[in-house]
């Protein structure tokens, strides 16, 4: 590993600010990179969106002629008997990020955005997503299509009804949508007596030529050095609360990546960013079947999962797209129950298990409420992979500290950078997402990625926000800091002062065992409200190992689990000023034993991530001592 640079600039900061505090836990602040969001989000400069009024309609050079992809899926609609098709943005698995491949919404419109849901009539093409977009969506889209500015689905509904007529179908491909989706859309069409056909064989796909190909890289397992519980102890943990159910399942469907990723201790290279491969699972209480791509599962791997027995530990590999056949037959059984997570399942399998009383739901599946737990190496290696990642990103802040004055140094160079710092640490294997390198007003925008046409040149005059992550094999990082290398102003300062009193807010919380999220998250905004600033994200996200960098269903959400011990996820408040600068300070902390004075089962957080904050940014005086102590806990925590 490599030695933490300057140690003796950190003595001097502690020597100089904290030396006179009491010791106390570590308490940093955290972000969370946007739900959902996209890394293409650009600025609007003039000229640069199009405009489908005047004559000639203006476009710009990036938007997408869109012309015969919709000709060609009309022609396909016309073959089913459907006068719309949806088109969601989302793939099989209900993936936050999705590979290449399953950008159906982007082939057809033009937008790239990771929002949004298109839906094609015989006439017109409409495309709905929410305001981070609106911007983006009319620089890639041509004339063919609208823009609505909405993402509701009763936005969409009440459009269908007043375009489709009462005798129309509306077609779907229902490995793309959730089980809520389809729920939602039935709520509002069903009255309109507009009905919804389910298609599986997706008539994007259809017209689609060229459509990228699934990586051909082997499956890999990961070493034994960075795994505790073997797939056959988790098959059997999971077997027991099978048992234990009260409903007696007698199988459950895994239908998320990281679900089948978790239980066998395999990673792929399906999903960027995400070391995912296309994958389903049926384990029941005596055999388990395995719904992959078989030809990137090397002999050894067969090897390593039994796959040529029958018995209760003996891993069945299918072809993935067998898995509604499979899943059909196994229905057929008597006396069988499928327990799914409704979270994560896609209405194409959802909709083959019935009547109702085979089927067992809850939120979230059993494998994804224990993997929120990290056991004890889980968590050894997690710590591990943030110090070394810690070491990347503080290089990086040190030379742009020292190379911005020169005013050579942009966007983009600042994210290859930290990302080809991270690169040289051990068991480095890429960013956990697009770094968002963010100057001036370009921070104001919370989901902004540098590109060749929107990247700005680093001054002393702005601040600066880096949110950037990593992917190790023990562990994945996300952290995000903001500073300025001039004199900053005292709205500035007093609005990244309130950002980390609502970290430190949070971080010092003592709270019982199950306690959920989502009722603390208000201690995040409580210094913003009480002077009127706030911002428009979630609160904090779970962390996994060398996992989706967004782990579910871990945060401080209303859908997301009570804590427990074990439990990593980030804290992030922030705070943003529109065309003018943006404030996230984002570090992951870890859920363990708090120490009372009555004793009881009480949890608190601790701290994971290791890299100073900007000290010119704080105002120590809006600060109470107990939060100025938590944050001068040693000399890494404040930065000149």
């Amino acid at each position: 590993m490599h030695a933490l640079p300057s140690l003796s600039l950190w003595n001097r900061w502690w020597q100089t600010v904290c030396a006179k505090m009491p010791f106390s836990d570590w308490l940093l602040v955290g972000t969370l990179l946007a739900l959902g969001g996209s890394w293409n989000v650009i600025r609007a400069d003039g000229g640069s969106e199009r405009n489908c009024s005047a004559i000639p309609p203006y476009l710009p050079s990036t938007v997408v002629n869109t012309t015969l992809r919709l000709q060609a899926l009309r022609e396909a609609m016309s073959s089913f008997n459907v006068s719309a098709y949806i088109i969601p943005g989302t793939d099989a698995h209900l993936s936050e990020y999705i590979a290449p491949r399953d950008a159906r919404m982007a082939f057809m419109t033009g937008f790239t955005g990771s929002a949004g849901t298109a839906v094609v009539t015989l006439k017109k093409a409409v495309l709905w997503t929410d305001s981070r977009y609106w911007v983006q969506a009319e620089r890639q889209m041509d004339c063919n299509w609208e823009l609505e500015r909405d993402v509701s689905i009763s936005s969409i509904t009440d459009w269908l009804i007043r375009e489709v007529s009462d005798t129309g179908n509306i077609g779907f491909d229902p490995f793309l949508f959730s089980i809520q989706t389809y729920e939602s859309y039935s709520y509002y069409l069903v009255p309109a007596k507009l009905m919804l056909k389910s298609i599986p064989d997706n008539l994007v796909d259809r017209v689609w030529t060229d459509r990228p190909l699934i990586p051909p890289d082997n499956l890999i397992r990961l070493p034994d050095r960075v795994v505790e519980r073997t797939w056959q102890m988790k098959v059997e943990h999971i077997r027991t609360q099978m048992t234990d159910n009260p409903y007696k399942p007698t199988a459950v469907l895994l239908s998320a990546l990281d679900e089948t990723a978790w239980l066998f201790n395999l990673r792929g290279n399906d999903v960027p960013y995400n070391p995912f491969f296309y994958s389903y699972t049926l384990l029941t209480l005596n055999e388990i079947w395995l719904f992959v791509h078989k030809d990137r599962v090397t002999e050894d791997l067969k090897l390593y999962l039994n796959s040529t027995c029958f018995l209760a530990h003996c891993v069945q590999l299918l072809e993935y797209e067998q898995v509604r056949v499979m899943l059909k037959n196994y229905m057929t059984t008597p006396g069988v129950k499928v327990w799914i997570g409704t979270e994560y399942t896609n209405y194409a399998l959802y909709e083959l298990i019935t009547p109702e009383e085979k089927l067992l739901t809850s939120a979230y599946s059993p494998v994804l409420t224990t993997k929120a737990v990290k056991d004890e190496t889980e968590q050894r290696i997690l710590r591990d992979a943030h110090v070394r990642d810690a070491v990347a990103v503080i290089q990086l802040l040190m030379w742009l500290e020292k190379v911005v004055p020169e005013g050579k140094e942009t966007e983009m160079t600042a994210a290859y950078y930290v990302n080809e710092r991270r690169s040289k640490q051990k068991d480095s294997r890429g960013p956990s997402f697009e770094t968002i390198s963010a100057s001036g007003p370009n921070a104001a925008l919370a989901h902004y990625s540098p590109s060749n046409a929107t990247s700005r040149k680093l001054t002393v005059d702005e601040m600066y926000l880096v949110d950037s992550g990593g992917q190790y094999l023990d562990g994945t990082t996300d952290i995000t800091r903001t500073v300025h290398w001039g004199t900053p102003t005292d709205m500035q300062k007093e609005a990244f002062t309130r950002v980390l009193m609502g970290n430190i807010e949070i971080s010092r919380t003592i709270f019982p065992s199950g306690t959920k999220g989502v009722n603390m998250e208000m201690l995040g905004r409580r210094a913003l409200w009480e002077v009127g600033l706030n911002y428009g994200h979630g609160t904090g996200h779970g962390v996994g190992n060398y996992f989706g960098v967004h782990e579910w269903p871990v945060g401080f959400q209303s859908n997301n689990i009570p804590f427990r011990e074990g439990m990593f996820t980030s804290i992030e408040p922030g705070y943003y000023k529109e065309n003018d600068f943006g404030i996230r300070i984002e570090d992951v902390v870890v859920i363990v034993p708090a120490h009372t004075k009555y004793g009881h089962k009480y949890l608190t957080f601790k701290t994971v991530s290791l890299v100073p904050y900007d000290r010119k940014l704080i105002d120590t005086s809006l600060m109470s001592p107990q939060q100025v102590r938590n944050t001068c806990y040693s000399g890494w925590i404040i930065t000149t």
